[in-house]
């Protein structure tokens, strides 16, 4: 019998900087049969300073999503415009299953700090943030020993570093509790148009092929969907993170 879901799309202004993402994650959660919770935000150039607080109803819904699902005994699944989501997600996650390890699925590690960012990007800093490598206000924070990079090919030199003193790896193991944080843009760029193209990325079948390993290797405890830029791709990715939705 599969697990009873909570499907929500978080709108609202994050680090958004174009309008794609949003439209997509709201497809994407309209093809799940799931809620749009929030109101969209305007699409802006900013950095991290004036993101992070406008970013914060955002994360609080979030965060309060996670915690109402697994209050119910239900699986969450969230979809957003991009990966400053997991700012407050993970840390919720970690809270409620203390080894969870997170699979992250990305073209980009996302591990740059107030120090190393090149940018100022938000979505470029939030899983170091979310790991407790920089202070974003996050109550408690992911062990970035069990945070698992696939498909990540694009790391600034600083970030580089970060990500090997904090001792991030590969695969995860097996039998194991996992949260699938899925950024499209590890997908080709030839597959899906993305805001910070990187080549040399996924096919559909190589992902295909990593979600249903995931899904029958790890016990799922829940999946985050982000830069879905293309609307109309919403179904393909529906049925690709459908094995990550079933019943272990």
């Amino acid at each position: 019998m599969d697990r009873p879901l909570r499907i929500a799309c978080l709108r609202g202004r994050t680090s958004d900087r174009t309008e794609g993402a949003g439209a997509g994650a709201e497809a994407l959660a309209r093809a799940l049969g799931g809620r749009i919770v929030g109101e969209p935000g305007d699409p802006a150039v900013g950095d991290w300073r004036e993101d992070l607080p406008a970013s914060r109803p955002v994360l609080e819904a979030a965060a309060a999503e996670l915690e109402a699902a697994f209050a119910a005994g239900e699986l969450p699944v969230l979809t957003a415009s991009d990966c400053t989501l997991c700012i407050a997600t993970l840390p919720a996650v970690a809270r409620h299953e203390p080894g969870v390890h997170v699979a992250w699925l990305d073209a980009h590690g996302d591990f740059n700090t107030p120090e190393t960012t090149e940018s100022g990007f938000l979505g470029g800093m939030c899983l170091a943030a979310a790991c407790g490598r920089w202070d974003a206000g996050a109550d408690g924070a992911v062990d970035p020993g069990r945070v698992h990079l696939l498909g990540v090919r694009d790391l600034d030199a600083g970030e580089e570093r970060e990500v090997d003193a904090a001792g991030l790896s590969g695969e995860p193991p097996m039998d194991v509790p996992v949260y699938v944080h899925l950024d499209c843009d590890v997908l080709d760029p030839s597959v899906l148009a993305s805001q910070f193209p990187v080549p040399g990325g996924w096919s559909e079948q190589r992902l295909r092929a990593q979600l249903a390993e995931l899904a029958g290797t790890c016990r799922v405890v829940g999946v985050e969907v982000t830069a879905l830029e293309d609307p109309a791709l919403a179904p393909m990715l529906a049925d690709a993170i459908a094995p990550l939705l079933r019943a272990p």
